[in-house]
């Protein structure tokens, strides 16, 4: 099974007024931190989308092994999805849709969503936590058409929500990871403890490391099968 992994980093911040992409996190950024969870799923082809902070992003965040795709216009409510399906490999059975900020999103929760969608042709799979659902979602090679059709990324919902394919819920721990849209969010993330139990130090809203990475974590890569 061919598993293309796509992390969705276009969205603008106009609520926060910096890049939500590049706010520190566990020593990272947001981005950083989501696309080293993306590494540590072996997906057979990473990609990443940016929108218009790109020069900014590819500055500060280490893209090492993901295919980058600009999508400008995911600002004004474009789908970077739709660029995205341009690059990739024509061998894929399925992409897995994950969020750039929303670093809280586990390898084993993604691991588990692919182990229910192998094997049997599965069109969607989605993520079902204890408070609903939420990404990492699926969708086979079959949904490429009517994802070419979507207008903006949140319209992902409105295709599994539709009825007209099979949706597979996938249980996942926990309640659905926190993602920022606004400094009470981001605020609310930096306040949970990090994946070791430490609890990290409060980080000032605008906080955004320079260039480089700092004291970037190393993790056990495993490919998905």
């Amino acid at each position: 099974m061919f598993v293309t992994g796509l992390v969705l980093a276009a969205e603008g911040s106009p609520r926060l007024g910096v890049p939500k992409q590049l706010l520190a996190y566990q020593g990272d950024t947001l981005l950083g931190a989501s696309l080293d969870t993306a590494r540590d799923c072996g997906f057979d082809q990473l990609i990443v989308t940016l929108g218009t902070a790109s020069e900014q992003v590819r500055e500060r965040v280490d893209l090492d092994g993901a295919r980058v795709v600009e999508s400008p216009h995911a600002d004004t409510g474009s789908s970077s999805i739709v660029p995205a399906l341009e690059v990739v490999d024509r061998r894929t059975d399925g992409i897995v849709v994950m969020l750039g900020d929303q670093p809280g999103v586990t390898s084993a929760t993604v691991w588990s969503l692919v182990a229910e969608v192998a094997g049997p042709s599965t069109p969607i799979g989605v993520s079902r936590y204890d408070d609903g659902r939420g990404n990492p979602c699926w969708f086979g090679r079959e949904l490429f058409g009517e994802l070419r059709q979507l207008r903006s990324d949140h319209d992902i919902w409105g295709v599994i929500g539709a009825g007209r394919h099979p949706v597979t819920d996938v249980d996942a721990v926990g309640n659905i990871p926190l993602r920022v849209e606004s400094w009470d969010d981001y605020q609310s993330l930096v306040a949970q403890p990090d994946a070791l139990g430490v609890d990290p130090p409060v980080v000032p809203p605008a906080a955004v490391p320079t260039r480089g990475r700092i004291g970037r974590r190393s993790f056990r890569r495993r490919r998905v099968q």
